[in-house]
């Protein structure tokens, strides 16, 4: 069980303090409800400019890096289609410097022309590298937009058009950030080497007077459910033909989340895996072949794809993959495959919890799922599955009217 304490500002933002005294480090964690899910569908990609934007410099700190590394730190940070997350670890000792960063950085950004042109160009060039010119590169562009229609998970992080992020005007980016970047809107995690007492002073000192913003009230447009097959091609100068296919499959908040996600290792999860053993090994019909699923807070996609052998039809490929489908609907799996799955489940999540940065990071987004205690519960919900529950998901997603499928030909 992983021990904390929770208490919330007047401005609303919401602090988790986790004491390991066994480390001489701390994390300091905020993870912002906002992500590309949240933008406007004519200018996409915002989330992600700000994963940039806010390394540029604040009102009062112009370079960020320089006094957290002259205080023996590091930080990095990520934003996903739910959530945007900004985390630093240095020594314990020098806990206050984050504290005076990350507030600085909460309290406004340095806006101006020259910050945004040059964060501009550089998430630009991210977006021409790996989508534009990357082999297999626009595939999940295209797949979102096959498999949603109306939900804002049909557009990816990076954005769904360059054109986006080249038009973003300061006063877009301006609007965006005062509507999201909040104190009522933001969990923060501290973790480590600290008191709850320290922690709850710095936290008055350096948040204690940020406007709080308004609550972001998420209402979204829902994707309704999807009634028929959907099937595109693509032809391009990429070294082999690969299949893509994706079904759509529960939220993070419901049970049968759990049942998917052990579902897609006994699929593909590793050498083992049932993919990868008949069409990889034994059929030799596919270089390689993944199972996963994309982890989203709303209603995701569960995937498969794969690179194939050269001269395999990509007709005869997909028939495979069906046909591997077709048993996990017909037949129970064995208790041993299961258990299996969650034996690996739970190594990862212990090893996860060996670090003080994984912990930090897993408490904030517990809490911005709902409850920073749903953390030391996971386990449960996954040693609740059984092989009747796998059987039952695999009926209900493998349906042909649920599925999205995307053959990636090669020219060459």
């Amino acid at each position: 069980m992983i021990q904390f304490e929770k208490f919330t500002l007047e401005n609303g933002l919401r602090v988790i303090v986790h004491q390991d005294l066994s480390t001489p480090m701390a994390v300091l964690n905020i993870m912002y409800d906002v992500g590309a899910r949240d933008e406007d569908p004519e200018k996409t990609g915002f989330a992600h400019l700000f994963e940039h934007l806010m390394f540029g410099g604040s009102v009062n700190i112009p370079n960020y890096d320089e006094p957290l590394q002259m205080a023996g730190g590091e930080n990095n940070a990520y934003t996903t289609n739910d959530l945007t997350n900004y985390y630093i670890q240095l020594p314990a000792d020098n806990l206050e410097t984050a504290f005076w960063l990350e507030s600085d950085r909460m309290l406004s950004l340095a806006f101006d022309e020259k910050s945004l042109e040059t964060q501009r160009k550089v998430v630009c060039e991210e977006f021409k590298e790996n989508y534009l010119t990357k082999p297999y590169g626009d595939v999940w562009h295209k797949m979102r937009e096959l498999a949603y229609k109306n939900h804002p998970y049909r557009w990816m992080t990076i954005g769904k058009e360059l054109s986006h992020i080249e038009n973003a005007t300061l006063e877009d980016v301006k609007g965006f950030f005062f509507k999201h970047y909040r104190p009522e809107n933001a969990v923060m995690c501290v973790a480590g080497n600290v008191t709850v007492e320290k922690v709850k002073e710095l936290a008055e000192k350096w948040f204690g007077d940020i406007p709080s913003g308004e609550k972001y009230k998420r209402n979204l447009p829902q994707e309704p459910e999807q009634k028929e097959e959907r099937r595109q091609e693509i032809k391009a100068k990429v070294p082999l033909d690969a299949l893509y296919k994706t079904w759509h499959m529960p939220s993070r908040l419901d049970r049968r989340y759990y049942v998917v996600d052990l579902l897609t290792d006994i699929l593909g999860g590793g050498g083992s895996s049932r993919l990868y053993q008949a069409l990889v090994k034994e059929k030799q019909l596919f270089s390689n072949i993944q199972c996963f699923h994309f982890g989203s807070t709303e209603n995701g996609l569960l995937a498969i794809d794969g690179k194939l052998v050269k001269g395999v039809k990509i007709e005869d490929a997909e028939q495979a993959v069906e046909n591997v489908l077709e048993q996990m609907k017909q037949e129970v799996i064995m208790e041993i495959e299961l258990q299996k799955v969650k034996n690996k489940t739970e190594s990862m999540i212990v090893f996860e919890d060996m670090s003080v940065m994984s912990r930090a990071t897993s408490l904030a987004y517990y809490e911005t799922l709902g409850d920073a205690a749903w953390m030391n519960f996971e386990l449960e919900k996954y040693n609740a599955v059984t092989t009747q529950d796998i059987l039952e998901e695999s009926r209900n997603i493998f349906r042909k009217e649920n599925c999205n499928t995307i053959y990636y030909l090669s020219e060459n």
